[in-house]
C-alpha cells in the first residue's frame, strides 16, 4: 500500500528500509510507527542516505547541505536512536540501522517522553505480531538469520566443553565485547504497554560493541562491566530466559534475555517453525525415558513447544521431543529435576557466518536483495564499500558465489565467478552453507 500525497516521505523511506535483506513491507501500521519516530523532515533525509556506513560529509553531499548543519541533523537523529554513530580513531561514521534489530527495538529500550510509546508499543504488536508480512520476510526466508541461540553453558554435557567454541558461549562472546550496555527489553516493555507483559526481569537486555557505543552515547543504554553483564546472564538462566544474540562470530551486537511469550524471536520460533526462523546450538535435548517422571516441568518451559509429555495410569511418561525444532537452549535440562533430559551434540554442526557483512550478504543472496547493497545508487560510488561487499562475495563457496552472480546479472561478476571457481576459499567460508 502506498501513504497519501502529504506522507510521501514517509513512502521512500518505507521503500528504504525494504532494501534491507529482513525487509519491513509496507502497510498501514508501518506508516504509522514511521510517524510516531521520524517527523516528515527526518523521514525524507533517513530515505535518502546509503546502505552501507557514511560519514557526515557524504550526507551532506546527498541532503545538499553544508557540513555543520548535516553533523546537527545527524546528531538529532542519533540522539534519538533512528541512527547509530561508530568512532573509530577519532573519526565519526554513520549508518541507519534495520527495523529490526534496530531502531524498533531501540525505540522501547528506556522510557522516553518524546514519543507516545503505548501508541507506538500498539503499532508495533499489531505489524510484528499480528499482521504477516514483516514477520515473515524477517524470519521464515532463507537459510541464514539474523539470530542465533547460544548454548546453556552450566548443561554442557561432561566430556564436550572443549568442543564448544567461544562464539558459541555468551560469557565468551561478553568477555570479547569492546563496551556493553543494558537496556530494558523491547519485547516485554512493548507488551507491557500493548498487551499482557509477563513478569520475567525487564532491565535485561545487553548490547555490545559499537551498537552500544552509540545507545550509551545517547542515553539509551547503561554502560555495564562484564562482571555484572555476567550476573545478568546468570540471572537470566536463572530465570528460564533464552540466550539469543547476533547471528555472528565476531563483533557481536547484542544478546536477547528471551522470555517464552513476549520475545519476538521465540514467538516467531512457534510461528515459523518449519522455516527454522532462528538459528540453533550445536545441540539438542534428548530424554533418559526410565528417569522421567512425567512432572511436565520441560513442556512448560520449552520455549517453542518442542516437547510433548503424555502421562496413563500405571504406564511409564511417555516424552517425544521434536529435534527437528529444538533449539538446543538447554532450559529443559535446567528444568529438569530428575536429570532425564540432557543435551547431545547434533548430527551436522550450525554455522554461523563470520561477522556482520558476512551474515548480511548471506541473507541477501538468500532473499534475493544482494543488488540492493551493492548496487544502490546511493553507495554506486563508494569504492570502499563496494570492495568490502566484494571482498565478502569473493569468500563464499563456488556455489553462492553463482547464485550471487546470478541475481546480480552481472557479467563483471559472472566472470570473476568463472575465473575463481577452482581457486580455494577460506575455511572460515568454506562452510558457510
Amino acid at each position: 500500500m502506498r501513504p497519501s500525497a502529504g506522507t510521501s516521505g514517509y513512502h521512500r523511506l518505507a521503500v528504504r528500509l525494504n532494501k534491507f535483506p529482513q525487509g519491513a513491507p509496507p502497510s498501514k501500521a508501518l506508516y504509522k510507527i514511521l510517524a510516531l519516530l521520524f517527523s516528515p523532515e527526518e523521514a525524507d533525509l533517513v530515505s535518502k542516505l546509503p546502505i552501507r556506513i557514511f560519514t557526515a560529509r557524504r550526507a551532506a553531499r546527498i541532503w545538499g547541505m553544508a557540513l555543520p548543519a548535516a553533523r546537527r541533523a545527524l546528531d538529532r537523529l542519533c540522539s534519538k536512536a533512528l541512527l547509530v554513530d561508530i568512532e573509530q580513531e577519532g573519526r565519526m561514521t554513520y549508518c541507519l540501522p534495520p527495523p529490526m534489530a534496530g531502531f524498533f527495538e531501540f525505540s522501547l529500550m528506556r522510557r522516553r517522553t518524546d514519543i507516545d510509546q503505548k501508541t507506538l508499543a500498539e503499532h508495533l504488536f499489531r505489524y510484528i505480531n499480528m499482521e504477516e508480512d514483516f514477520a515473515a520476510a524477517l524470519f521464515a526466508r532463507g537459510h541464514t538469520q539474523l539470530g542465533r541461540v547460544f548454548v546453556n553453558e552450566p548443561q554442557i554435557p561432561p566430556g564436550y566443553q572443549l568442543e564448544v567454541l567461544d562464539h558459541e558461549r555468551a560469557s565468551e562472546t561478553i568477555a570479547a565485547a569492546k563496551t556493553i550496555g543494558v537496556s530494558r527489553c523491547y519485547c516485554r516493555h512493548k507488551m507491557a504497554l500493548a498487551h499482557n507483559a509477563c513478569d520475567a526481569p525487564q532491565d535485561i537486555c545487553l548490547t555490545l560493541n559499537f551498537t552500544a557505543a552509540s545507545l550509551i552515547r545517547h542515553g539509551h543504554a547503561r554502560q555495564i562491566d562484564t562482571g555484572e553483564a555476567m550476573d545478568i546472564l546468570a540471572a537470566a538462566r536463572g530465570s528460564g530466559l533464552v540466550q539469543f544474540g547476533e547471528n555472528v562470530r565476531q563483533e557481536v551486537n547484542f544478546i536477547c534475555n528471551c522470555c517464552k511469550c513476549c520475545c519476538e524471536g521465540m514467538v516467531a520460533a512457534r510461528r515459523f517453525a518449519m522455516q527454522h526462523p532462528v538459528n540453533t546450538t550445536n545441540f539438542m535435548a534428548a530424554i533418559h525415558p526410565e528417569a522421567c517422571i512425567g512432572c511436565g516441568q520441560c513442556t512448560r518451559i520449552c520455549p517453542i513447544d518442542a516437547i510433548t509429555v503424555q502421562v496413563r495410569p500405571m504406564e511409564p511418561p511417555e516424552v517425544n521431543i521434536n529435534s527437528d525444532l529444538c533449539l538446543g537452549c538447554g532450559l529443559c535440562a535446567q528444568a529438569c529435576t530428575t536429570a532425564a533430559i540432557h543435551l547431545v551434540p547434533r548430527p551436522r554442526r550450525a554455522v554461523t557466518p563470520l561477522n556482520t557483512a558476512h551474515r548480511v550478504v548471506l541473507m541477501a543472496i538468500e532473499r534475493d536483495t544482494l543488488q540492493h547493497i551493492i548496487f544502490d545508487n546511493q553507495v554506486l560510488h563508494s569504492h570502499r564499500a563496494l570492495a568490502v561487499l566484494l571482498g565478502v562475495f569473493i569468500k563464499l563457496p563456488p556455489v553462492q558465489r553463482l547464485l550471487a552472480s546470478r541475481q546480480l546479472r552481472s557479467r563483471y561478476l559472472a566472470d570473476l565467478v568463472q575465473r575463481l571457481h577452482w581457486q580455494p576459499v577460506g575455511a572460515d567460508c568454506n562452510t558457510a552453507q
